[in-house]
């Protein structure tokens, strides 16, 4: 298979003849990639998590430039001597300016009434199974009635929780798109630990609580999720430890001690680039320049 996808690809580059190949992790890069390097095309390598997988740790060494989208991940790449490392964070949806960032305004927007500390938890757009049943058990028993909650809880199991939503106060929905509205009206997140929702929880500046999926390849969402815990951008629940009574006990323990969220979302922020695509984009065509 590796075979006839590096002839493939050869046939690709010889056909296109790019002045650059930018692959941003996979095995499907793999093959492209390297046959760049191989005929002399100079190849960006774009990193997205804190552990870098395969494919980035084995073709870093002849890559121009590589992009990392955690500084953790750095440690861990032998790149060459002519390869140019930037951490410049993951390219996202940049939030709006904070002047414009209006919490009330966000909750009110979502229907919340209550006068409570909001949550937002969402584990994207498939959803967070474990994450999901921990949440309606504290809902059942009684264990988050003292905040609101936003929650996503993936297009394919709304219908599953829809009869726990409240009226101003639990706001149940598949996925928030566009995200920026939940953003807004949160104090807190809790959510999985994928390297571009990561990035736009430091990009927002946002504390939150990660409960990475461990089924993740390579276990790579727990080192995202111990790389932002490492720096005090926030609190790690791994999947093993998650309870409802575990979850609700961080969540109230958080949103009642304003200086701890104050503390963990200036760190957050500390690691946030929301220009990044922008300034990956600035240095690939240097390249292009000097070519």
């Amino acid at each position: 298979m590796w075979l006839r996808a590096t002839r493939a690809s050869n046939r690709v580059l010889r056909d296109e003849r790019p002045d650059i190949v930018i692959g941003t992790g996979g095995y499907a890069a793999g093959p492209v990639v390297l046959g760049a390097q191989h005929v002399g095309i100079p190849t960006v390598l774009q990193e997205q998590n804190a552990f870098p997988g395969l494919t980035t740790r084995w073709l870093a060494r002849r890559a121009r430039q590589v992009h990392l989208g955690f500084p953790e991940a750095r440690e861990r790449l032998t790149p060459g001597p002519f390869t140019a490392v930037f951490v410049f964070g993951n390219p996202i949806t940049p939030p709006p300016p904070p002047s414009r960032v209006d919490a009330q305004a966000a909750r009110s927007e979502l229907g919340l009434t209550a006068r409570e500390r909001t949550v937002f938890v969402f584990g994207g757009s498939q959803g967070a199974r474990a994450v999901n049943e921990a949440v309606a058990r504290a809902i059942e028993r009684g264990l988050l009635s003292d905040v609101n909650l936003i929650w996503g809880t993936g297009a394919s199991q709304e219908a599953r929780y829809a009869a726990l939503a409240v009226p101003g106060r639990i706001v149940i929905r598949g996925f928030f798109d566009p995200i920026a509205t939940a953003y807004a009206a949160a104090e807190l997140v809790v959510a999985r630990a994928g390297a571009m929702t990561v990035s736009e929880l430091c990009a927002w500046g946002k504390p939150s609580v990660l409960v990475p999926l461990p089924s993740a390849a390579a276990d790579h969402q727990t080192s995202n999720a111990r790389a932002l815990a490492n720096a005090g951008a926030s609190l790690l629940l791994l999947e093993r430890d998650l309870t409802p009574e575990s979850l609700a006990k961080t969540v109230r323990s958080l949103v009642t001690d304003s200086r701890r969220l104050e503390e963990l979302g200036t760190a957050a922020q500390k690691r946030g680039n929301p220009n990044a695509a922008r300034t990956i984009i600035g240095k690939v065509l240097e390249l292009s320049q000097v070519k």
